[in-house]
């Protein structure tokens, strides 16, 4: 099964493109921005070497969807969807930084807990909790946007105190992230999943704070499957997950996160392939929708002759 790497289009109007980790933006004209979902994966802000078949469809499908089912509470980029790999949508000014909402001590969170912190990015975390236990309340940990290298954990003291965002901003910033994660946990609930975290990218139009780029993927989300929740939890079980989680659970595995001179492993087909199914899995999870798998037997003009139409 082929899959799409990296792609090199020439659009009408066509200013530039950034090749991100996942992502290939290309601005049209000055008001346009064409974000093609590529199979590209990347862990520990490394770009694995092989890509994974139908993780791109996944990926903007679940966005686009999620776009369309939170769009009357906040906001956001998204103008069209034309091809499965694709989003069209209205050019901003991005924040630099990421907004990480919490609602469960898992992955990044208890990795710093369970090294004795009390504290992740500002927020004072309680006494005496497990790994995957509900917090009081979510909590909001941001983090830079590196252009580069590794995001770095930052207060909300400190985005201010540097002009990262200004203090109004960063207040509208904060009660969009949770009304977009309120709402992601009512989508989730329907579906039988918890939404354990998630991040959001924020930019203006024309002075408009807007919701940006991906919501509530397996990229940028976690998911734990509710049925059983309470009962694992009581004895002390890892929890039923959707999420990216197990590709760095794999990584880490095999003596990789992403710290100089680590070797990243051979990732084999059978990885490749049960990536793939998971990755499908959550999206007819999330979703309820049966995937559609797309013909990769040509998808540049695929991708073509649907931004020509």
């Amino acid at each position: 099964m082929e899959a799409i790497y990296t792609t090199d289009f020439n659009f009408p109007n066509q200013k530039s493109v950034y090749h991100g980790k996942v992502r290939d933006v290309y601005a049209i004209g000055e008001d346009t921005l064409v974000m093609i979902a590529t199979d590209r994966i990347s862990a520990f802000d490394v770009v694995l070497p092989r890509a994974i078949p139908f993780k791109g469809q996944v990926l903007n499908q679940i966005a686009s969807y999620m776009l369309d089912a939170t769009k009357h509470v906040v906001p956001n980029w998204k103008v069209a969807s034309p091809d499965p790999n694709v989003t069209i949508g209205k050019r901003c000014e991005p924040f630099k930084v990421e907004m990480v909402i919490r609602g469960y001590l898992t992955g990044h969170a208890w990795r710093t807990y369970k090294s004795g912190l009390r504290t992740l990015c500002g927020v004072a975390l309680p006494e005496g909790l497990k790994e995957h236990d509900k917090l009081p309340s979510p909590i909001i940990t941001p983090t830079t946007k590196a252009s580069e290298g590794h995001d770095e954990d930052i207060s909300k003291e400190d985005i201010i105190a540097q002009g990262i965002v200004s203090a109004a901003d960063y207040a509208v910033l904060e009660d969009y992230t949770h009304k977009l994660y309120t709402e992601g946990t009512k989508i989730a609930a329907k579906r039988g999943l918890i939404l354990v975290d998630t991040k959001y990218e924020f930019g203006k139009i024309n002075g408009e704070i807007v919701l940006m780029d991906e919501i509530h993927t397996p990229d940028s989300s976690r998911y734990f499957y509710a049925e059983g929740y309470e009962e694992r939890q009581a004895k002390g079980e890892q929890q039923r997950q959707l999420s990216k989680e197990f590709v760095r659970e794999w990584l880490i595995a095999n003596n990789f996160m992403g710290k100089e001179g680590q070797q990243i492993p051979v990732m084999t087909d059978e990885f490749v392939q049960s990536v793939t199914e998971r990755y499908i899995e959550l999206y007819e999870t999330v979703t309820g929708l049966t995937f559609q798998k797309q013909d990769y037997s040509d998808a540049m003009s695929r991708i073509e002759r649907a931004m020509a139409g």
